[in-house]
């Protein structure tokens, strides 16, 4: 197949933080560009460039292993966020067509790789694992040999470090669903995970992994890439340079001329149309754009756009993640492929939570970790949490108290949603995996706390101190303080004292003058208790107790996990009050 016919494969480089993605492309670039131009690479560059030429002057492996291309070369795409790349998707899947995770060797699998592993493994992509940071290995040397025999040529005790640090990754990625191994052992690369040992320091490794990426991608991708005529792409960022917005996109089929006229979709998959005002193509290895007059995929653009058709009910603009293609007087097709794409994967539950997030890909991403942990969702969105999210979560909290609750990943919360928002608890988080944490701690939480309300409607539980500097009325009904010293007072809670001697049932709760249903732990209130004389009943007791049956008294004891301490104690002095009249009471 000639290079005209299919494009290059598109390529993102994803994984933690701090493990080294774009050292990693940064020397890639450098050791392939002229050396003063090397310096000039410092501002933050969405893509790169990477054309088979340069491939095969930089790695000489490829052509030494008589791997014979056909692909015109790479685009990578470095990811400023690590959970980003999930917003580079197009219809059918991700947009990139090949991912490299970058693994620290000596920390492994953060949360964040788990999440990049999860996500990868949902998208069904192509992965390779660059495990980075080797020259931190303690005696590491470098020699200027293969990678294999750079490991092999190591001191003994450094070996030893470098295998067992190997070793326990693969075990590390073995328990996420994944079979690995070091890539020169692996004969079948459907089969297996490629590990390829490297330094973005040192630059060791990083030509055997250009050399497996130039293998995977010419055996099981070159049926992927062939270009189609329609331009299709997605936009990647929006970036202000002075006072004009350009927006930086991935054009990932078709071809594109500076006279067409593009559809861009908005969230809800109506097109904006757009006439080109400036086209510009991103340079092999550099951060420089030229203007172009016809581009063709995949590659890197910049464009100005002047708006020629609004989306009627269209407030934001163009959005990142969101796809474009050459507008043909099309507009009802079109607006179906937008539609299509947008909500193939947001499916929603008939009942659950309310998830925001900041892009479509994003949003994807979260919904996925809220499955994997059985959390359903009734309704999903992009950008901000606003007042109809919090109606809706309003709604749910007289439905089901676990769904009240609004998540956002890398969202606002509108200043309109803010001043109603107070009966709805929200969490917003810009790291996936820790509102994932959240959500289910809440969710946790809040179950015990239905369960405890739904154990304490079936019998009360608690332990009250009369306060006898605060009798009010002494009989008739009689009506005194008390302070709750473990469990929750309520209405018509029958009264025992210490020798389980029926004292009465309680009528009315007074806090401050007003009247309550209930008053927890802590609190002091005046309650009245008719048929009651305190002068004659009441005025040498100290502590008042909840009349408890038996099968109420197994019941908390089955339930205890949802008992404070302070409970699991006032339970066992119930016990023993009982036990004084029946020694076998409630066992």
């Amino acid at each position: 197949m000639e290079h005209s016919k299919i494009r290059q494969p598109i390529v993102t480089i994803c994984g933690h933080v701090d493990h080294g993605k774009t050292s990693l492309l940064d020397k890639l670039r450098e050791s392939s560009i002229q050396k003063n131009e090397a310096g000039g690479i410092t501002q933050k560059i969405s893509f790169t460039s990477f054309p088979i030429l340069q491939l095969e002057k930089v790695c000489p492996l490829i052509k030494n292993s008589g791997i014979n291309l056909n692909i015109p070369g790479f685009l990578f795409i470095d990811t400023p966020g690590h959970a980003a790349f999930t917003n580079l998707r197009k219809r059918g899947g991700n947009l990139a067509d090949l991912a490299i995770l970058v693994i620290d060797i000596n920390e492994g699998i953060k949360p964040q790789t788990a999440e990049v592993i999860q996500i990868l493994k949902h998208n069904k992509s192509p992965f390779i694992i660059a495990l980075n940071k080797i020259d931190n290995i303690s005696g590491w040397q470098k020699y200027n040999k293969d990678i294999k025999s750079n490991i092999e040529n190591q001191p003994a005790n450094t070996k030893l470090s470098f295998d067992e640090k190997a070793l326990t990754l693969v075990g590390a990625l073995s328990n996420h669903g994944l079979d690995s191994d070091l890539f020169y052992n692996i004969e079948d690369f459907t089969k297996k995970i490629a590990l390829v040992p490297c330094s973005a320091k040192t630059g060791e490794g990083l030509q055997e992994l250009i050399m497996v990426m130039c293998g995977l991608s010419q055996k099981y991708l070159v049926n992927r890439l062939t270009i189609n005529e329609d331009a299709k792409g997605v936009v990647l960022e929006i970036k202000k340079e002075k006072s004009i917005s350009y927006i930086e996109s991935i054009l990932y089929d078709g071809e594109l001329s500076k006279e067409d006229e593009i559809a861009v979709s908005n969230l809800d998959g109506e097109p904006g149309i757009y006439k080109i005002r400036i086209l510009e193509e991103i340079q092999p290895l550099s951060n420089k754009f030229v203007p172009k007059e016809k581009v063709r995929a995949s590659t890197g653009l910049r464009m100005q756009l002047i708006e020629q058709k609004k989306n009627s009910n269209d407030k934001t603009g163009i959005i990142p993640g969101m796809p474009f293609m050459i507008y043909r007087k099309d507009i009802e097709k079109i607006k179906a492929q937008f539609r299509e794409q947008i909500f193939e994967n947001i499916k929603t539950d008939k009942t659950g939570i309310i998830a925001k997030a900041d892009s479509l890909g994003s949003l994807e991403a979260l919904l996925i970790m809220l499955k994997q942990e059985n959390i359903p969702v009734v309704k999903a969105g992009i950008g901000n949490i606003n007042k109809t999210d919090i109606i809706s979560a309003k709604v749910n909290k007289n439905l089901n108290e676990l769904n009240a609750i609004i998540v956002g990943f890398n969202v606002d919360i509108d200043e309109e949603a803010k001043e109603i928002s107070k009966e709805v608890f929200i969490l917003t988080e810009e790291v996936v995996y820790k509102l994932i944490e959240k959500v289910v701690k809440f969710r946790q939480e809040k179950a015990r706390e239905i369960e405890k309300a739904r154990l304490m409607k079936l019998a009360s539980l608690c332990k009250l101190r009369i306060l006898p500097q605060y009798i009010f009325r002494n009989t008739k009904p009689a009506i005194f303080g008390v302070a709750i010293e473990a469990g929750k007072l309520i209405s018509n809670v029958k009264l025992i004292d210490i020798n389980d001697e029926e004292i009465g049932k309680i009528k009315n709760i007074q806090s401050e003058n007003h009247s309550v249903e209930e008053a927890t732990e802590g609190m002091e209130v005046a309650v009245s208790i008719p048929g009651v004389n305190f002068e004659r009943q009441l005025k040498d007791i100290e502590f008042l107790y909840s009349e408890l049956g038996e099968s109420q008294f197994r019941n908390f004891k089955k339930n205890k996990d949802l008992l404070s301490q302070k409970e699991i104690l006032l339970l066992q002095e119930i016990a023993e009050i009982k036990r004084k009249k029946k020694a076998d009471w409630g066992i």
